[in-house]
């Protein structure tokens, strides 16, 4: 009736494989580094980071290069920090924007090179950065026809003015500019738009 030892040994090695393959699955699978990959860690100032996460990517030309460390609030904005792999150099004058893969899918930070020879080193911030758009804002713009800027002359747009003005719901991006109405918290040379 009692199972032999040998029996008993064969069952306890195959359980011992299972859980060790679910340990391995769930770690994998759930993004959890049980030992971090060596790099440094810079900093990056939004407006809004609707859906971004800890653990979510930080891209550059489309790979892979770190992940968001941690994001906590500093100043009335999100100040986001950005875990990146060893050997990847950003540069001072660096863009990072808050990009969505696909169109509801996971929000990921994506950085844009600039034309710099000095990299950010442990603990420096990226001056420049686009916030999340959030499709939510952009329907109620279109829905109640508040557009918040497109342009910047004396003609209204936003529905008193002309016969058939069409206000814009999508604000502006200008470099330099740090309203809440608009995306971008630009920071460094200004340059005038271009028209």
């Amino acid at each position: 009736m009692y199972a032999s030892r040998l029996t008993q040994m064969v069952v306890g090695v195959f359980a011992l494989l299972g859980i060790a393959a679910l340990v391995y699955l769930s770690v994998r699978l759930g993004n959890v580094g049980i030992f971090p990959q060596p790099g440094y860690t810079v900093y990056a100032n939004f407006d809004n980071v609707s859906g971004l996460k800890s653990g979510d990517q930080v891209q550059l030309a489309g790979v892979e290069v770190g992940k968001v460390q941690s994001i906590s609030l500093r100043d009335n904005r999100a100040h986001v920090g950005l875990r990146i792999n060893q050997g990847v150099g950003i540069d001072t004058d660096a863009i990072a924007a808050i990009k969505t893969s696909g169109i509801i899918g996971d929000k990921y930070v994506s950085i844009a090179l600039g034309p710099s020879e000095h990299n950010l080193t442990n603990g420096g911030t990226i001056r420049q950065t686009q916030s999340a758009f959030v499709l939510e804002d952009a329907i109620g713009q279109l829905i109640n026809g508040s557009g918040s800027g497109g342009s910047k002359s004396g003609a209204s747009t936003s529905g008193g003015g002309q016969p058939g003005a069409v206000s814009n719901p999508f604000p502006r991006i200008d470099e330099g500019t740090n309203s809440k109405n608009q995306n971008c918290n630009c920071t460094g040379s200004q340059s005038s738009p271009k028209k």
